[in-house]
Parts: C-alpha cells; structure tokens; sequence
C-alpha cells in the first residue's frame, strides 16, 4: 500500500469516526513552538502553567514520544457550545463548553480507531490527547488542520475553533501537509477588545497570568484585580471563542455525534460550597484541581457567588458566614471579599487573623 493510500485510508476511517478534521504531519521538532515557549516562560507570561510549558524539550519533539516514529496522524473532534439559560432562583456558576463533557474521552477513542487502522498494516501507534507529551496547536498548525487565531486558539476554515485536537504518533511515514491554513484572522481584534482581563496582550500572544480560563485551574488566590471580571465563571471561560466571527457566523450547529452537553454548564454554587469534598470532586469530575484539592473549587464557587448572590437570601449570607469564620485562610479570605462585595460588611470582623484574611481586610472594597 502507498503512503498516499494509506493517508486517504486513514483520513476517510477518523472522519467515520466522528473526527471533524484529520491532517498529518512529520515528527520533525516544533522549533517555532518551541522558541515561543520560551519566551513566554522568559517573560513570566506563563503564570505558572504547566502543559506544554512543564517540559518544552519533550512538548515539541514528537519522536520522544515513540521510538521510531515517523508521522503524525493530527485530528480535531467537534465540542457542542449549545447551553441552556442559568437555572432561576439560585447563584451558579459557568462551566465552560470544553469542560461540560468528556470530549477528549470521544477525541481519543476516535483516534484509536485510527490507530488500529495502523497497528492492523503493521506499524506502531501511540495516541496522544490532552497530553503535556505534545504540542498539539503546533501540530494541528503544521498539519493543516486550521490556523492559529490571534486568541492563540486553532481555527477551521469554515468551522471555527470549538474543538479539541490530539494526535496519533506512528512509525508509519505518511505524506505530511505542504501548504498551511491561510490566516483567516485579517484585521480583526475582537478577541483582543473581548477578554474581560486584557489577556490577550497581542496577537497570539496570552499573558496566563491574567486568563481567567487558567486563573480558576491555578493554585492560590484568585488576583483580587480579575474577581469582578471573573463573572459567574466557575470553571474555564470562553470569552475569546464567543466574540470570535467565524465562530458566531455558524452559531451553536452540531454534528452527528454531539450528545447533549447543555445540562452540565452550570453549577449551583450554595450546593457546592455545602458539598462534602468527596461530592465536590464528584462534581469536578475531570477538570484540572490543583493538587485535586476541592478548597480550590471553593474559592471559585465563592468569588462567582460574590458577584451573582442576592444577599437578601438567607442561605447566601448563612453560607458566606460559614466560610468568613474558617480556619482556612484562604478560603477565609475569599469569603470576606465576597462579604463586602455582597454589601455583607458586618460578617468581615468575624474572620479569623491570617496573612490573606489580614491583606483582604485592609484592601479597598471590590
């Protein structure tokens, strides 16, 4: 079989299987992915974030991942954005479109199909899917998948950004793309006006200390100065994704493989923050935690029931008391943000002495 057949082969078996795009590419080292890296790192512009950045050298070699390898076989797979209104009558938070469902369980069971394609014409396969062992924009990019917009996100021509990407790493040496996406970006800057913290601080360019899709995954504190920002954002933000033309140009379509995803968007916050920690991360499912530790979940939930509680409501200002008196200092510090920002003023003196408690008292009111 020629590596062109094999290529078509392997293109018409991941799009059966529920891939949206499929491209390849060779093994050859990500070097502009790698410099990018970097200088992101040089300039602090990671904020501590890991994924890619944790391990440039390996992130950006595809061939530490497999021995021999010689290709990779790249593949987009489609994440429903449809969601329903938030639920009346209680605060909750927003989760969200990537991180609702599993998609990447549906990306890599797509590639495996791919995979074994491979494995049965006798070549060695590894899948690679939300991975730190891979790049993955940087192979979509260079197998034609799509182009990098300036939100630094990968974009589809004609299908916008809502999806994720993985990538099965082989030995077999298949035909990579010879020709990139062209930029469909043009003039535009609405990612740029759009993010509610000025992360974006040039094309392509996030700065993670101010990206609140990081800053709710990162340990610590939530940056007081990105907390009113912060919304009603429980987990992740789509902001950039949402002003973004090509994405709204197609509004909420979806393929035949999407199950309903809309009824995991929101969390009621008080339910949360009344949760046993075993609940908690029941709730959090497969979302990154810092250390899996569901305090973190907590400050979140507290900083979104600061910004959309009623403080009339009984239970709000009941729950708020609760965590203002806590012997966790950072939760502590939260709640007493949270107090003030809800016009709950009287529950500040209640909070124990703490370095966070300490510095959140004597700042200025949100």
């Amino acid at each position: 079989m020629s590596t062109a057949v094999l290529a078509e082969d392997l293109r018409r078996v991941g799009l059966a299987a529920g891939l949206a795009a499929v491209g390849f590419t060779s093994v050859e080292p990500f070097t502009e992915a790698r410099a990018a890296i970097d200088d992101r790192r040089a300039a602090g512009l990671d904020g501590g974030m890991q994924f890619t950045f944790r391990n440039p050298a390996r992130s950006t070699e595809p061939e530490r991942i497999l021995a021999g390898a010689r290709s990779l076989v790249v593949g987009a797979w489609r994440y429903d954005v449809a969601a329903p209104a938030s639920p009346p009558g209680e605060p909750s938070g927003r989760v969200a479109a990537y991180a609702r469902v599993d998609h990447y369980a549906d990306l890599r069971q797509a590639l495996a199909v791919v995979a074994d394609h491979l494995e049965a014409v006798g070549h060695r396969t590894r899948v690679v899917a939300d991975d730190n062992a891979l790049a993955d924009r940087a192979a979509a990019l260079r197998a034609g998948i799509g182009w990098q917009g300036k939100n630094t996100n990968i974009l589809l021509p004609g299908r916008g950004s809502w999806f994720v990407l993985g990538a099965v790493v082989t030995s077999a040496d298949l035909p990579p793309a010879t020709q990139p996406v062209v930029d469909g970006c043009g003039p535009c800057t609405r990612c740029l006006t759009g993010c509610p913290t000025d992360a974006i601080i040039a094309p392509g360019v996030l700065d993670a200390r101010r990206c609140l899709a990081w800053l709710v995954q990162a340990p610590g504190e939530i940056p007081r100065e990105h907390r009113v920002a912060m919304g009603d954002r429980l987990y992740g933000c789509d902001d950039c994704q949402e002003v973004c033309p090509p994405n709204r140009w197609l509004g909420h379509e979806v393929e035949p493989h999407m199950g309903p995803g809309g009824s995991r968007a929101w969390v009621p916050v008080l339910d949360l923050l009344d949760a046993t920690d075993d609940e908690v991360m029941a709730t959090a499912g497969r979302w990154y935690v810092p250390r899996r530790d569901p305090r973190f979940l907590r400050r979140n939930a507290l900083v979104v029931l600061g910004n959309v509680g009623d403080r009339a409501d009984p239970r709000v200002a009941a729950v708020v008391e609760r965590y203002v008196r806590s012997d966790d200092d950072l939760l502590a510090a939260h709640a007493v943000w949270a107090a003030r920002r809800l016009g709950l003023d009287q529950l500040v003196a209640l909070a124990p002495a703490g370095p966070a408690v300490d510095a959140e008292r004597n700042a200025l009111a949100p």
